[in-house]
């Protein structure tokens, strides 16, 4: 079994090392800001001092870091200080195509290769083992990456080369963003008519016009679950880049900038820490 080192542990970098660990896994962590000992317990896994460490002591690198800026940092510093032969590179953090395409060709004169592997779904999909994952990459290391990501999901898709990873995401995750703008337009008129929050989302849930996105933020959304999955502020970064990659691609996507421009007022509302299921409750609270 390939040794598993995770690079980053926030909320997402967390869950994957532990889900790893969980599944029986030999997982390494190691991550900027530095990892402690008693974190280290507490996810199940072995901590790396060092990048370099934790390079020589795994086989496959997943990385979960948050925005385009701390992957290239930490990619560029793999490239330069690390010896990575027969390493796999797997991408999972919601970044731009271009930071793995334009750095495949040194990757592989290491001796190494990558996949871009982002995922769908929220730290406690992670845990549970229903998150969605879409490898972008070669034949070869689509298959490697998607054996040892197994102990994450059983939901892998092999999309396409290498890029096409992230293309998915931006394309399955930008539909929950306008869902998610959508309602934010409706639920105030909900509330306005004298319908009940409940209500509303269970019809909704329960039709044709339901999303198992909103269905899963029940309790959230209710108040039942105070747990934050994935902050706004998360979600407005992301947004950012499916608009990059929209844009990339020489189309544009207005209802993608709509949704920004509504994420951006829950941040300013104070919600940017908040999830994205109490921010829904927010729209309706405030209609």
């Amino acid at each position: 079994m390939d040794r598993i080192g995770v690079i980053g542990l926030g909320r997402m970098g967390s869950a994957i090392a532990a889900r790893f660990a969980a599944q029986g896994a030999s997982v390494r962590g190691w991550t900027r800001s530095g990892l402690t000992e008693a974190r280290a317990e507490e996810l199940g896994i072995a901590r790396a001092e060092t990048l370099d460490q934790l390079v020589a002591a795994s086989d496959i690198l997943v990385t979960s870091l948050f925005d385009d800026t701390a992957a290239a940092e930490v990619l560029d510093t793999l490239l330069t200080s690390c010896d990575l032969q027969g390493r796999l590179i797997v991408e999972t953090s919601t970044v731009i195509p271009a930071l793995l395409t334009d750095r495949i060709a040194a990757i592989r004169s290491k001796g190494a290769d990558a996949v871009d592997a982002p995922i769908s779904g929220g730290p406690e999909m992670v845990q549970a083992g229903t998150c969605g994952i879409f490898i972008g990459g070669s034949d070869a290391a689509a298959s490697r990456a998607s054996a040892a990501l197994s102990a994450l999901s059983g939901r892998i898709f092999h999309v396409g080369p290498l890029g096409t990873g992230l293309v998915m995401k931006t394309i399955n995750n930008a539909m929950m963003q306008t869902y998610a703008a959508g309602l934010r337009e409706m639920l105030p008129v909900a509330k306005r008519a004298g319908l009940s929050l409940e209500m509303a989302l269970t019809i909704l849930c329960g039709g044709p016009a339901g999303m198992p996105m909103v269905r899963d933020r029940l309790p959230k959304i209710l108040g039942a679950d105070p747990v934050v999955g994935f902050p706004m502020s998360a979600v407005v970064k992301d947004n950012d880049v499916f608009l990059s990659v929209v844009e990339s691609f020489g189309l544009s996507a207005p209802i993608l900038a709509i949704a920004g421009e509504m994420q951006r007022a829950s941040v300013a509302d104070g919600l940017g820490d908040a999830d994205t299921g109490h921010a829904i409750a927010a729209a309706y609270a405030n209609g």
